[in-house]
């Protein structure tokens, strides 16, 4: 697939078929996860893949799948075959950055305050979008729901204290779904500025 297709074809799918996933392709979504850039080459993310029905089932729970459904949406976390939690470690930057290549123990960015942008969440970014366009180029559909909305999953999968989960993409074969209400604002005008910002910018 071409990656104009790909890019053109993205968008978040909240419900899937019962059909099961390659296991390979699921492992090639991961594999491209994890080329994404990271600050340093810390390679600070990591990725918790969910598969147990039973343990899928726990997850969709915690979000509040039951209430979900009853507004009349699929129960598209607990029918997606795949789960993939996406975790990021600040203390693995804070911990490469006082390396002496980058300034030592006692450099700038050796401490979270030395970080202008933490680049722990902009490189969970980078993987999780490599994530749900690798999807796509499977011929697979992906969905995300961030963190905030699932308490618990951090004890249900036994990750670290040291590493944040920021959300869980569901892989699988799409199925209709009931698209966001949030897509009837249409696309932003004035986005693209070129050589100083204006007030108005480009569509």
């Amino acid at each position: 697939m071409e990656f104009s297709d790909v890019v053109r074809r993205r968008r978040m799918v909240r419900n899937y078929t019962e059909d099961p996933v390659d296991p390979a392709a699921v492992e090639r979504i991961l594999a491209a996860a994890l080329r994404a850039p990271s600050a340093g080459h810390t390679q600070g993310q990591d990725l918790v893949v969910v598969t147990d029905p039973t343990t899928r089932k726990a997850i969709a729970d915690l979000a509040g799948e039951p209430d979900y459904v009853a507004r009349g949406f699929d129960p598209w976390i607990s029918r997606a075959p795949v789960h993939v939690v996406v975790c990021t470690s600040k203390a693995a930057y804070l911990r490469r950055y006082a390396e002496a290549d980058k300034g030592g123990p006692h450099g700038p960015m050796a401490i979270e305050t030395g970080w202008p942008v933490p680049y722990w969440w902009v490189d969970a970014g980078a993987t999780l979008m490599l994530l749900l366009l690798a999807a796509v180029d499977e011929g697979l559909a992906a969905g995300f729901l961030g963190v905030h909305a699932i308490p618990g999953l951090r004890a249900l999968l036994g990750i670290p204290d040291e590493v944040d989960p920021i959300g869980v993409v569901t892989l699988g074969h799409p199925a209709p779904d009931r698209r966001s209400g949030s897509l009837r604002r249409g696309r932003r005008r004035g986005r693209i500025h070129r050589e100083h910002w204006t007030a108005h910018g480009e569509p």
